[in-house]
């Protein structure tokens, strides 16, 4: 299936220059949306996941239907003040700034088998904190999944240390 002509482009959002990649197209195609979560299971099922970390807000719709059909938990990480339990926090630099996500302290138990999933790689700058907060738990980043990937940011190689699949490229 050709998931590249089920997304929406839409050029000049947020801003000018920007062609903003809209996944909601893909979202309510339910046969493309089950192809692209099985081909993401497909590249997790031989890595025994235990658990779906899914950064806010997109990870989060990305990330569940793969945590329920791996039969893995699942983990968000979100802004600073979203999660009600204790958190672990990950500062990092933005173009113009710093940014800051967190996850629950007890998300993640030492040596368990972790597969972040997300809607878009970038620049890297917000999986690779995801990917901080996890090992600073004890986790193991096993591999990075996304639907798309934008190779002109060279987000990926970021990402270089860990296994990295992307089902769309533009």
């Amino acid at each position: 299936m050709d998931l590249k002509s089920k997304i929406r482009e839409i050029d000049n959002f947020p801003k000018e220059g920007i062609s903003f990649k809209d996944i909601t197209t893909l979202l309510k195609d339910g046969e493309a949306f089950k192809y692209a979560i099985d081909k993401i299971v497909d590249d997790l099922k031989d890595k025994n996941v235990d658990i779906i970390v899914g950064p806010e807000a997109r990870g989060f719709l990305m990330g569940t239907p793969v945590a329920y059909a791996l039969k893995a938990g699942f983990v968000p990480v979100r802004k600073p003040g979203k999660l009600p339990g204790e958190t672990s926090k990950y500062e990092y630099d933005l173009e113009y700034g710093t940014d800051c996500l967190e996850i629950h302290k007890d998300a993640i138990l030492k040596g368990q088998r972790v597969a972040i999933v997300d809607d878009l790689l970038a620049t890297g700058g917000t999986i690779e904190a995801t990917a901080k907060l996890i090992e600073s738990l004890g986790g193991e980043v096993v591999a990075i999944e996304f639907l798309i990937e934008l190779e002109f940011l060279n987000g990926k190689e970021r990402l270089r240390d860990y296994h990295v699949n992307s089902l769309i490229k533009y």
